[in-house]
């Protein structure tokens, strides 16, 4: 409740994976999303060193932890353009104010795309324009869809819960199949919920709701300098105010946290060129982080995404990730399954018919699972498989 959302065609996509690519010019690559209250919002970005304006941007502006508008342009990224796409990623936030009548750091902005290229202005003002004028509560889906590059299907989750007697809804959309991994690496993904809560509490929630979903996402090694992650909480629901350290705050996270790994999980299914999503979950780690650092490792395993491409059921480059990972682990209480079969445990391979394994290794959706044999930490992370068409898709990706 009380967000809205509207988008343009400004000519600045230039490229589309997948058969059903429509021709430049006529794909929305703009979005704008209105709350109708200030919300609370937090965020998480991108470590690499080279930051888009759109990050910085947005670093400033959440400083305040009140917003109330969000400007996305998909196609260009707006990094390493200098002094000038600063100014553009300011402009872009003046543009959607004055449209909507808000203060421009009550405007936050999102970028992704080719690097190294300067926003077309004149076509960004009139797609600003046209998106405000375009604004309904209908307009998640064609929003999801606008912010893909070269994702093949749009990515959106929501759920429900109660919280005082009143019904409070999460929902969210993401971008992202390639240029990802578990540095921060949040693609772009905007979640909103019309919970109304303390001042602070989304910027407190971001970071532990991105390590336990968008940081546990690996498709091709590559952290992008536009990564970002935004939760954004309006009070539309009409609940008291969620605070922190209660049981309201505990089920609120739950739920965005449900909503983050259902669209972490989309990412990893549709990563460019992926035929296969891996799931890999961790038991039995020191911790969780542990756990996490563990299951990041199989994911992003060159080696283990090209196993799992070929059919091969070569569990030993798994037990190798595992190994290198930096988690501690238990060898002789070390246990590794494929697909429920069993193929590694008490320090050694077990007799397994390796046919099944393949078998396992050519489901859409292939499941790993390592307990590493010294405590309760647990975690998971996914990832897709490397195929000849990933290098086909990133060989043509400015062309």
């Amino acid at each position: 409740r009380g967000f809205r959302a509207g988008t343009a065609a400004c000519g600045i996509k230039a490229f589309t994976a997948g058969a059903n690519a429509i021709p430049t010019g006529q794909r929305d690559d703009l979005v704008v999303i209105q709350s109708s209250n200030l919300c609370d919002a937090g965020g998480v970005f991108t470590t690499n060193k080279i930051k888009s304006a759109s990050v910085v941007i947005d670093e400033l502006h959440l400083q305040h932890n009140r917003v109330q508008a969000l400007v996305v342009i998909s196609g260009n990224a707006n990094a390493c353009t200098g002094a000038q796409g600063f100014k553009d990623a300011l402009q872009m936030a003046k543009l959607t104010a004055d449209k909507l009548d808000l203060d421009p750091d009550q405007v936050l902005v999102g970028t992704t795309g080719v690097i190294g290229r300067y926003l077309p202005m004149n076509a960004v003002k009139a797609g600003i324009t046209s998106a405000c004028a375009t604004l309904s509560p209908e307009h998640g889906l064609e929003a999801a869809r606008a912010i893909m590059t070269t994702d093949t299907v749009p990515k959106t989750a929501h759920t429900e819960i109660e919280i005082g007697g009143r019904t409070v809804r999460v929902g969210g959309m993401c971008k992202g199949s390639g240029m990802i991994h578990p540095n921060m690496a949040t693609m772009l993904a905007y979640i909103t919920t019309d919970a109304a809560v303390e001042p602070g509490l989304m910027a407190k929630l971001a970071r532990p709701v991105a390590d336990r979903s968008f940081n546990q996402v690996t498709i091709d090694g590559d952290s992008s300098t536009n990564d970002t992650f935004l939760l954004l909480a309006n009070g539309a629901a009409g609940n008291a105010a969620v605070r922190q350290g209660t049981s309201d705050a505990e089920a609120l996270e739950a739920a965005i946290v449900d909503v983050a790994r259902e669209l972490a999980r989309a990412i990893a299914r549709d990563g460019e060129g992926a035929t296969k999503m891996i799931a890999v979950r961790v038991q039995g780690a020191e911790s969780d982080q542990e756990a996490r650092t563990a299951a990041r490792a199989v994911a992003s395993s060159s080696l283990v995404k090209t196993a799992v491409h070929g059919g091969d059921p070569n569990w030993g480059r798994i037990v190798c990730a595992l190994g290198y990972s930096g988690a501690e682990l238990a060898l002789d209480r070390l246990h590794l399954s494929i697909g429920g079969l069993v193929v590694f445990e008490r320090g050694a391979g077990v007799d397994v018919d390796l046919s099944a394994v393949r078998r396992a290794f050519e489901q859409p959706e292939i499941e790993i699972v390592a307990t590493l044999g010294l405590a309760g930490g647990h975690a998971e992370a996914w990832g897709c498989d490397l195929s000849e068409e990933y290098v086909r898709i990133n060989a043509e990706y400015t062309t």
